[in-house]
């Protein structure tokens, strides 16, 4: 969470356009796939990609929803190319075309994101859960990047709501945050974490006996 919130922090400051190094594109890889641990992204694998909005086609794509997919897809390429203008200029044509299209209000809320305009993030991420119904990826993924924003935010209780909603749609990702954000199973890691280490090293374990 530091770590993507100095990102965040750092550009939004920035005067003119963004600058990313290569471990500013690893985190952007991260808010585009957010169901991944942010220790387990690998660039060469994990491509950001327009995913399929809230309408059931069974399995059938009409010409405008593959439209629409290419641009929603061509809209990351160009955010993962820091042309962040022409990013949000696509997104934008995605949701005035498809209002209902709640992908188009996720991945725009990810990008809102990442030049620092939080409250539009916080709107589209609204919108996102509200067109989705709460439910399948594009919901999680909201869910997920909200619950990043309240954590940066302070609000942990709101933080730990939605990060439970997103496990519940199936985040890896969220469910491994909960572990984190409970204070009983951190004191318990950095325990066994340290018992460990002491059993790497060869050092007795404390048998919590006092000398008399």
């Amino acid at each position: 969470m530091e770590v993507i919130a100095g990102v965040i922090s750092s550009m939004a400051s920035h005067q003119g356009p963004p600058t990313l190094n290569q471990h500013d594109k690893m985190i952007i890889e991260s808010i585009f796939n957010p169901n991944l641990p942010f220790d387990a992204i690998d660039p060469e694998e994990t491509k950001p990609t327009a995913q399929q909005g809230n309408v059931q086609n069974n399995g059938t794509d009409s010409a405008v929803d593959i439209e629409l997919k290419s641009l929603e897809s061509d809209a990351v390429k160009a955010a993962e190319a820091e042309e962040f203008d022409k990013a949000l200029t696509l997104f934008d044509q995605v949701i005035e075309r498809q209002p209902q299209r709640a992908t188009a209000y996720n991945n725009r809320a990810q990008l809102y994101r990442l030049i620092g305009e939080i409250n539009n993030a916080k709107s589209d991420l609204e919108a996102a859960i509200e067109k989705s119904g709460g439910v399948g990826s594009a919901a999680c993924q909201a869910f997920t990047q909200r619950a990043m924003i309240r954590r940066l935010e302070g609000d942990d209780d709101g933080c730990r709501a939605d990060f439970a909603k997103a496990a519940e749609l199936g985040s890896k990702f969220a469910k491994q945050q909960l572990v984190n954000l409970n204070p009983y199973a951190a004191l318990c890691n950095q325990m066994l974490s340290e018992m460990m280490c002491k059993i790497k090293r060869g050092e007795p374990e404390d048998s919590g006996d006092v000398a008399a």
